[in-house]
């Protein structure tokens, strides 16, 4: 809550009587906004994944190109051109996966964490709005970002990319990775959440996207033909595959499924915040 000062006109002596202003769902958005527009992290992270995004696709698209000559009659057979220029999406994962747990653990890290949930004591609108604003501002960042890699790695492949937006799965490609990545933000959000470790939230969100599926390859291959699917960063991955792979989820039923862990994780960090002391 904020507070401001009135001063009757109609009195000889000046009185202040505090204005209290709600505390709304606007408001702490508008916050949230602030908070993370001012950070240099923020901006310098944001960067990061932008750029991991559209320029490992454009780098990876040019050098493919360059090789063409040289590829065998069955790689450029199996050659998906959209994947080509859409992977950075792995690497950018890493750097918005580290800027959502950022965005909650490092409030922590300063201790402005305590005036934050004071001005806001009933706590849930704070995580409300800080996963809402962060969401928005990945997807648009990364929308953004997906559409420069397509758009540069085709202009690169325009001799083996036989393929545009009008092309069944490719605009839902391009656009699952930035929902893809959004996904995994929140996760980072959300561990953020629980932790309150920047170390220890940044080493599970890894843990749980890349040693995870490496883990489960491990294991018989009864099993873990049967788990790998809905693991969280395959399940959600499977959006972005123009045509389903073998063994994989039909591409909106994984991002049904991942949806399903950003919004358990959301809970469970609500639920903790809510019950745990600042």
């Amino acid at each position: 809550m904020s507070t401001s000062t009135v001063q009757p006109a109609d009195q000889g002596v000046a009185q202040h009587y505090p204005v209290v202003h709600p505390v709304t769902l606007p408001r702490v958005l508008h916050s949230e906004w602030i908070k993370l527009r001012s950070l240099r992290s923020t901006k310098l992270t944001l960067a990061v994944a932008i750029l991991l995004m559209a320029g490992v696709g454009v780098l990876t698209a040019a050098i493919t190109a360059n090789q063409w000559s040289r590829l065998t009659a069955a790689n450029r057979a199996s050659f998906d051109p959209v994947s080509i220029v859409l992977g950075g999406h792995t690497f950018a994962q890493l750097a918005i996966g580290v800027l959502g747990v950022l965005m909650v653990s490092g409030e922590y890290s300063t201790g402005m964490i305590r005036a934050t949930l004071t001005a806001v004591p009933k706590r849930l609108p704070v995580l409300t709005a800080k996963a809402g604003v962060f969401a928005a501002v990945t997807l648009v960042a990364m929308t953004a970002a997906s559409f420069v890699a397509f758009v540069c790695g085709k202009a690169l492949l325009s001799s083996h990319m036989q393929v545009s937006l009008a092309s069944a799965g490719v605009a839902r490609a391009v656009i699952g990775a930035a929902l893809y990545l959004t996904l995994v933000g929140l996760l980072g959000v959300s561990l953020g959440t629980l932790l309150r470790n920047t170390a220890g939230a940044i080493a599970s969100l890894l843990g749980v996207l890349i040693f995870l599926p490496l883990l489960a390859n491990l294991l018989p291959s009864s099993i873990s033909n049967h788990l790998t699917p809905y693991l969280p960063s395959n399940a959600g991955g499977a959006l972005l595959n123009v045509h389903q792979q073998a063994g994989s989820l039909a591409p909106w039923a994984g991002f049904a499924v991942m949806c399903a862990y950003a919004v358990a994780a959301l809970a469970a960090a609500a639920w903790v915040l809510k019950r745990r002391d600042a």
